[in-house]
Protein backbone atom coordinates (compact mmCIF):
# COMPACT_ATOMS: atom_id res chain seq x y z
CA UNK A 1 0.00 0.00 0.00
CA UNK A 2 1.36 3.41 -0.90
CA UNK A 3 1.91 6.13 1.63
CA UNK A 4 2.14 9.87 1.12
CA UNK A 5 3.72 12.76 3.02
CA UNK A 6 1.59 15.59 1.55
CA UNK A 7 -2.14 15.88 0.91
CA UNK A 8 -4.64 18.57 0.05
CA UNK A 9 -6.97 19.79 -2.68
CA UNK A 10 -6.84 21.57 -6.00
CA UNK A 11 -9.44 22.82 -8.46
CA UNK A 12 -9.41 21.71 -12.08
CA UNK A 13 -12.18 22.64 -14.51
CA UNK A 14 -14.24 24.09 -11.65
CA UNK A 15 -14.13 20.92 -9.55
CA UNK A 16 -12.16 20.37 -6.34
CA UNK A 17 -10.39 17.04 -5.90
CA UNK A 18 -8.16 15.63 -3.20
CA UNK A 19 -4.49 15.35 -4.18
CA UNK A 20 -1.73 13.22 -2.66
CA UNK A 21 2.04 13.64 -3.04
CA UNK A 22 5.39 12.78 -1.55
CA UNK A 23 6.90 16.20 -2.19
CA UNK A 24 5.78 19.81 -1.93
CA UNK A 25 7.04 20.30 -5.50
CA UNK A 26 3.86 18.58 -6.68
CA UNK A 27 2.24 22.01 -6.66
CA UNK A 28 4.42 23.06 -9.61
CA UNK A 29 3.12 20.13 -11.64
CA UNK A 30 -0.46 20.96 -10.71
CA UNK A 31 0.01 24.61 -11.70
CA UNK A 32 1.60 23.56 -14.99
CA UNK A 33 -1.43 21.38 -15.72
CA UNK A 34 -3.94 24.18 -15.11
CA UNK A 35 -4.98 23.55 -11.50
CA UNK A 36 -6.01 26.50 -9.33
CA UNK A 37 -6.84 26.98 -5.64
CA UNK A 38 -4.09 24.53 -4.69
CA UNK A 39 -3.83 23.86 -0.96
CA UNK A 40 -1.48 21.03 -0.02
CA UNK A 41 -0.14 20.48 3.50
CA UNK A 42 2.63 18.31 4.87
CA UNK A 43 1.31 15.41 6.92
CA UNK A 44 2.70 14.57 10.38
CA UNK A 45 4.04 11.27 9.01
CA UNK A 46 3.60 9.15 5.89
CA UNK A 47 -0.02 8.04 5.57
CA UNK A 48 -2.20 6.00 3.24
CA UNK A 49 -4.78 7.88 1.19
CA UNK A 50 -7.56 6.84 3.56
CA UNK A 51 -5.60 7.98 6.62
CA UNK A 52 -4.59 11.25 4.93
CA UNK A 53 -8.21 12.14 4.11
CA UNK A 54 -9.29 11.26 7.65
CA UNK A 55 -6.48 13.47 8.99
CA UNK A 56 -7.50 16.40 6.74
CA UNK A 57 -11.09 16.12 7.98
CA UNK A 58 -9.94 15.88 11.62
CA UNK A 59 -7.91 19.11 11.41
CA UNK A 60 -10.83 20.99 9.80
CA UNK A 61 -8.78 21.43 6.62
CA UNK A 62 -11.73 22.88 4.72
CA UNK A 63 -12.04 25.91 7.08
CA UNK A 64 -15.79 25.98 6.50
CA UNK A 65 -15.51 25.85 2.70
CA UNK A 66 -18.42 23.58 1.74
CA UNK A 67 -16.99 22.75 -1.70
CA UNK A 68 -13.67 21.58 -0.24
CA UNK A 69 -15.53 19.63 2.44
CA UNK A 70 -17.63 17.95 -0.27
CA UNK A 71 -14.46 16.95 -2.11
CA UNK A 72 -13.03 15.40 1.06
CA UNK A 73 -16.26 13.53 1.76
CA UNK A 74 -16.45 12.34 -1.87
CA UNK A 75 -12.94 10.93 -1.49
CA UNK A 76 -13.99 9.11 1.69
CA UNK A 77 -17.03 7.67 -0.13
CA UNK A 78 -14.88 6.63 -3.07
CA UNK A 79 -12.38 4.86 -0.80
CA UNK A 80 -15.18 3.19 1.18
CA UNK A 81 -16.83 1.90 -2.01
CA UNK A 82 -13.54 0.45 -3.25
CA UNK A 83 -12.79 -1.36 0.01
CA UNK A 84 -16.38 -2.65 0.30
CA UNK A 85 -16.39 -3.88 -3.29
CA UNK A 86 -13.02 -5.56 -2.83
CA UNK A 87 -14.26 -7.37 0.29
CA UNK A 88 -17.48 -8.60 -1.36
CA UNK A 89 -15.96 -10.00 -4.54
CA UNK A 90 -14.33 -13.41 -4.27
CA UNK A 91 -10.73 -13.43 -5.30
CA UNK A 92 -10.11 -14.80 -8.75
CA UNK A 93 -7.58 -17.53 -9.11
CA UNK A 94 -5.01 -16.97 -11.77
CA UNK A 95 -4.80 -19.50 -14.52
CA UNK A 96 -1.40 -20.77 -15.45
CA UNK A 97 -0.17 -19.15 -18.62
CA UNK A 98 0.79 -21.37 -21.50
CA UNK A 99 4.40 -21.00 -22.56
CA UNK A 100 4.85 -19.23 -25.85
CA UNK A 101 6.40 -21.05 -28.76
CA UNK A 102 9.94 -19.85 -29.47
CA UNK A 103 10.13 -17.33 -32.28
CA UNK A 104 11.63 -18.56 -35.49
CA UNK A 105 14.89 -16.89 -36.36
CA UNK A 106 15.32 -16.03 -39.96
CA UNK A 107 18.70 -15.35 -41.48
CA UNK A 108 18.78 -12.16 -43.52
CA UNK A 109 20.06 -12.31 -47.07
CA UNK A 110 23.33 -10.70 -48.07
CA UNK A 111 21.43 -8.22 -50.24
CA UNK A 112 19.30 -7.12 -47.25
CA UNK A 113 22.40 -6.60 -45.10
CA UNK A 114 24.14 -4.57 -47.79
CA UNK A 115 21.03 -2.44 -48.39
CA UNK A 116 20.73 -1.69 -44.65
CA UNK A 117 24.42 -0.74 -44.43
CA UNK A 118 24.13 1.52 -47.47
CA UNK A 119 21.03 3.22 -46.01
CA UNK A 120 22.80 4.05 -42.75
CA UNK A 121 25.91 5.47 -44.44
CA UNK A 122 24.16 8.15 -46.47
CA UNK A 123 24.99 11.66 -45.31
CA UNK A 124 22.21 14.25 -45.23
CA UNK A 125 22.71 17.16 -47.64
CA UNK A 126 22.12 19.87 -45.02
CA UNK A 127 25.25 19.12 -42.97
CA UNK A 128 27.74 21.99 -42.73
CA UNK A 129 31.49 21.35 -42.88
CA UNK A 130 33.79 22.34 -40.04
CA UNK A 131 35.11 25.27 -42.11
CA UNK A 132 31.55 26.52 -42.77
CA UNK A 133 30.67 26.34 -39.06
CA UNK A 134 33.86 28.23 -38.15
CA UNK A 135 33.05 30.94 -40.73
CA UNK A 136 29.48 31.28 -39.39
CA UNK A 137 30.74 31.60 -35.81
CA UNK A 138 33.26 34.27 -36.84
CA UNK A 139 30.46 36.31 -38.45
CA UNK A 140 28.10 35.96 -35.46
CA UNK A 141 27.95 38.74 -32.88
CA UNK A 142 28.90 38.12 -29.30
CA UNK A 143 25.96 38.03 -26.91
CA UNK A 144 25.80 41.01 -24.52
CA UNK A 145 26.16 38.93 -21.35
Amino acid sequence: MSSFTHAGVSKLDGEFKVRFANDAMRTKVLIKNGHTDIDIVELKHAMTKEDAVAFLISIDFDNGNKVVRAALEAEVAKRTEKSTAANKQPKKTKEAKKPKAPAKKSTPSLDAIQARAKATKTVPKNIATKAEVTAMLAQAEDAPF
